[in-house]
């Protein structure tokens, strides 16, 4: 009974050292493939070599733990399978043709650091439960069709750095659970539909480097607060309808911003002397660095 324990346990040690990667996990990338019309990638799978071999695709120790794919061709929609690689710490499929709703298997992907599905035709909501992701650092959903509002559950990803929402068709407001997220760094919501005030939790993330919320429907007074933010370099509030004489009179005599656009106070972004570092929408909404170096 040992001897054949041995020689199971060996065997089961030799896969894993070749490469060779669980059913389950190698069906799901055979789905992703046909789901995706993979015979149409730029580049394509050969299915019948084994998965390290396949593009984009990284196996450590038996576990396919990434998959990028950016600007490969891939359309389609996302098969739900997808939720069976545990262990995928990157899936970067930006700057394809994807359409259909987010699969709600995605929000089983615990491993998962790094989400980039920007510049897709992806429709439908983000799951609710998305803060189910507790190790993702990186999200990025930039250029799409989804409506829906952001779930406050993002609130609970104390890790994330990167929230890229622009260009989409979301409504409802900003959650003030975001202001949890003290390593967040950029906070890009530029060109949706979403309303109300800011919340003065924002001004409390003093890691936040970029804050994009440019051409919405947002009201009030703009925390005055975010303009201290020790990091903050980039801010857009242009196209909104906030308090404009509450917001000049907000205005520091010194900052350290290097982009700051609003309505009619172009004046006084002068006086300042403001670098417009970004000039183009394509970059102010869709800055996202696309390397996946030092991501995971």
């Amino acid at each position: 009974m040992k001897k054949l324990l041995y020689i199971v346990t060996f065997f089961t040690a030799l896969g894993t050292l070749s490469g060779k990667v669980p059913m389950l996990e190698k069906q799901a990338l055979i789905d992703l493939y046909h789901s995706t019309n993979g015979s149409d990638w730029t580049e394509k799978w050969d299915l019948s070599t084994p998965i390290s071999n396949w593009t984009g695709v990284e196996v450590e120790q038996g576990k396919v733990v990434s998959i990028s794919l950016m600007n490969n061709n891939l359309s389609g929609g996302l098969p739900s399978s997808i939720g069976d690689l545990k262990n995928l710490r990157v899936l970067n499929l930006a700057f394809n043709a994807i359409k259909g709703e987010l699969p709600n298997t995605l929000v089983e992907l615990k491993s998962l650091i790094v989400l980039r599905l920007g510049k897709n035709k992806l429709t439908g909501k983000i799951p609710e439960n998305i803060g189910d992701l507790r190790k993702l650092v990186i999200l990025d959903l930039f250029s799409n069709n989804i409506s829906g509002e952001i779930p406050r559950s993002l609130g609970d990803i104390k890790n994330l750095k990167v929230i890229s929402f622009s260009n989409n068709k979301l409504k409802g407001t900003i959650p003030e659970t975001l202001g949890k997220l003290k390593s967040l760094e950029r906070l890009e919501l530029a060109d949706n539909q979403i309303k109300g005030g800011v919340p003065d939790e924002i001004g409390k993330l003093s890691n936040l480097s970029m804050l994009v919320l440019a051409e919405n429907r947002f009201t009030g007074k703009f925390p005055a607060t975010v303009f201290s933010l020790p990091k903050l370099r980039v801010l857009q509030l242009q196209n909104n309808d906030f308090d404009k004489n509450h917001l000049r009179n907000s205005i520091p005599l010194e900052t350290d911003l290097a982009l700051f656009e609003f309505d009619d106070i172009q004046d006084r972004m002068d006086e300042k002397g403001f670098n417009k570092i970004y000039s183009n929408r394509d970059i102010r909404t869709a800055d996202t660095k696309f390397e996946d170096d030092n991501d995971n």
